[in-house]
Order: structure tokens, then C-alpha cells, then sequence
């Protein structure tokens, strides 16, 4: 789920969506609107969200209402922060031979 995750967040359009979404729920129809591509396109986006399980859809009647999913990022978030206290001790490491050295 990471890599779909990463995938979904590497797009500013996506990361848009997103940000959006993370003000409340939307249809379909209102996401797409401040984009200069077309409805289709704006759904296929919505579709890796969904793939990465960082947007939900629901149906009323003919419309599709989106809501973010902040659960979907947990993992990613994970990952980060290993990643940073990793290079973080790696670094400190290399700091700490650097002002030993004469």
C-alpha cells in the first residue's frame, strides 16, 4: 500500500484533491472544477486516490461524494519518520567522528 500511497501523493493535482478534500466532503463535480483538464481526467486522479485508500466515495442518487480518508496516510507518515530518525542518527554519527577528527 506504500508505493500506492507514494504514487498518489507524488501529483500536485492528487495533492490538491487532497487538500481539498481535507476542508470536508465534495462531489465529484465541485473537485474538479478549478482544474483545467477534463472531468474524466479529475476521475482517473480520484481513482489512485481510491486505489491508495486516501479518499472514500459514497453515492446519493447520481452524485459521488469523496471524503478524505487520513487513515490511508498513517503508513506513509510511518515510513517517514523512520526514515528521518534513520539519517538523523546517521548523521549525528558522522558529526560526532567529524569533531573528533584533529
Amino acid at each position: 500500500m506504500l508505493d500506492e500511497t507514494m504514487t498518489a501523493l507524488a501529483d500536485p493535482t492528487r495533492r490538491a484533491i487532497l487538500a481539498r478534500l481535507s476542508q470536508g466532503e465534495a462531489r465529484v463535480t465541485e473537485l474538479a472544477k478549478p482544474f483545467a483538464i477534463s472531468l474524466n481526467s479529475v476521475s482517473k486522479h480520484i481513482r489512485m486516490l481510491e486505489r491508495a485508500e486516501l479518499v472514500r466515495r459514497r453515492r446519493e442518487g447520481r452524485e459521488h461524494i469523496l471524503t478524505l480518508n487520513p487513515a490511508g496516510l498513517d503508513e506513509a507518515a510511518e515510513w517517514i519518520e523512520g526514515q528521518r530518525n534513520l539519517w538523523k542518527f546517521r548523521l549525528g554519527r558522522l558529526d560526532d567522528i567529524l569533531e573528533d577528527k584533529p
